[in-house]
């Protein structure tokens, strides 16, 4: 199992949040999201600039900064 951060994602990808590394007040919030471990996911797409990053996650899109993304770490689901 390769983890990477969610901010090294492309565009369609899918996988599953392995951990959250933020602690303190920044991790609450991210966890608040729901973006907790086991939370399966897919990339929708980036900002041209490639910040924010767009996930769909629990039926709904959320937007994510590079700067909280980097503290999601993901396993990648393979292609089949």
């Amino acid at each position: 199992m390769t983890l990477v951060p969610l901010r090294s994602m492309s565009a369609g990808q899918k996988g599953i949040i392995a951990k959250v590394k933020a602690s303190g007040e920044l991790g609450r919030r991210i966890r608040d999201m729901g973006l907790v471990p086991g939370t399966a996911f897919q990339v929708q797409g980036r900002a041209p600039l490639k910040d924010p990053v767009a996930i769909r996650i629990r039926n709904f899109t959320l937007s994510l900064r590079n700067s909280e993304a980097d503290y999601i770490e993901v396993e990648v689901e393979e292609p089949a």
